[in-house]
């Protein structure tokens, strides 16, 4: 365990190394000359002004690119005209106004191609921060395991910027109470139970078709539930409960979603950084594997670690057969032993994530990189790529296998088929 620590943060480290080989240390080539104004038009587009010469240009005069800001102001502001005529603006949750348009603060960069942005947030990044100005109106979103941790966070930071929250959970008492506590924060936030285990591929089945009898689409679908560190079990389905909670039920869940989802949708898989340990390989790989039927040669760590292996081979899979429907999908690593319910099931991992917690992500902070692959604008378009710390990373060699990628692919719908069938989901 001693050394799996040790890989992780050396793992942390080196993927910050990598940011700062590669990324801006700030925005600071944003910044405004001497002399020169930032605009924007009632239309969204951006432009600049140049004082001394009395001119007006489209591209921004240091970086030479063009901006655009949404069309709508942002969360709880208001534009209002004074008696004189003009024009200025109400930031109602701070009581104050300004004649400034509020709508540059959140201007965002044209982009050449789709994963043309730059990183904007880090891993000290707040989940609320990442929503900062933005109104969810009208979106809705579904969480797996919404009721606590991370999950609760994501479900938090959403629904307190007005998205309409699904929460997708096992236990109805905890997710009532978890609701409720956002709902001392924002009595108008709408939340929403539907009762699931993602240990029974038939309970995924009933979610979807009570989603269906409520909802017209789905805007976002976080696959954030897990389990870790559990000893051998099995499910009611006769798989084992790590694989089938964190990869094969997630991916049946999704897969049976598909009609809801549409051109812009996104779906965001939590994986982990422990995808890099995992031991399976082309050679290696099959149901036994994934799957073990005893406890002869199992290892909770390692079944772990396998399953999240299968959670970035599933999403960079799913984005490319996805990727024509214009369905966003992306994967994450929330952070490294970040204090949740996640070591809840044995004395030893709940001890060694307390000695950590001092030195990990608060669970907000785990939360960012979640909330910013399912609502950031720049990421419009963006699909099958893996975060860490709200910035593009590349996964493991395994992880970008394509033919450990097929084979999962299929040996997993062979396993849903297997439960389902005659009525299975097949092939996607």
């Amino acid at each position: 365990l001693g050394l799996y620590i040790n890989l992780e943060c050396i793992s942390y480290n080196s993927f910050h190394r990598v940011k700062m080989a590669v990324m801006p240390d700030s925005d600071s080539e944003d910044e405004l000359p001497p002399g020169w104004e930032e605009r924007a038009t009632v239309d969204g587009s951006v432009y600049y002004v140049n004082h001394a010469t009395k001119g007006t240009q489209w591209t921004h005069p240091r970086t030479g690119k063009k901006k655009v800001v949404s069309g709508d102001l942002p969360f709880g502001w208001e534009k209002c005209v004074s008696e004189d005529g003009k024009l200025f603006y109400v930031d109602h949750a701070n009581r104050r106004t300004t004649y400034s348009d509020p709508r540059l603060a959140f201007a965002t960069e044209e982009k050449e191609h789709a994963q043309d942005f730059r990183q904007r947030f880090d891993g000290s990044t707040l989940a609320l921060q990442v929503l900062h100005g933005r109104d969810l109106a009208g979106k809705v979103a579904i969480i797996t395991g919404a009721n606590t941790g991370i999950g609760y966070e994501t479900a938090r930071s959403l629904a307190l910027h007005g998205c309409q929250v699904v929460f997708a959970c096992r236990d109805i008492k905890k997710t009532e109470i978890a609701i409720d506590k956002i709902k001392q924060e924002r009595t108008n936030a709408i939340c929403d139970i539907i009762e699931l285990d993602l240990a029974r591929l038939h309970s995924v089945k009933t979610f979807v078709a009570n989603f269906k009898l409520r909802y017209k689409k789905l805007d976002m679908l976080i696959l954030n539930a897990g389990v870790f560190g559990l000893p051998f079990t099995l499910t009611p389905d006769g798989y084992e409960m790590t694989f089938q909670v964190n990869h094969l039920s997630h991916m049946y869940l999704t897969l049976l979603l598909e009609p809801f989802l549409c051109h812009g949708s996104r779906v965001v898989v939590v994986s982990s950084e422990s995808h890099r340990f995992s031991n399976i390989s082309g050679s290696t790989i099959s149901q036994t594997a994934l799957s073990p039927m005893s406890a002869t040669h199992y290892w909770s760590m390692m079944a772990y670690n396998n399953s999240k292996l299968c959670n970035v081979l599933f999403g960079l899979e799913l984005a490319k057969k996805w990727e024509n429907k214009g369905i966003i999908v992306n994967i994450l690593h929330p952070g490294n032993m970040v204090s949740s319910h996640l070591s809840r099931n044995w004395w030893f991992f709940r001890l060694i994530f307390a000695v950590v917690r001092p030195f990990t992500k608060s669970l907000q902070q785990a939360a960012s990189t979640s909330v910013y692959c399912a609502t950031a604008p720049e990421l419009e378009g963006a699909t099958g790529l893996y975060f860490n710390n709200c910035c593009r990373c590349e996964p493991s060699a395994a992880a970008q296998d394509p033919e450990l990628a097929k084979i999962l692919w299929d040996l997993s719908n062979d396993m849903i088929q297997a439960i389902i069938s005659p009525e299975g989901q097949g092939d996607s």
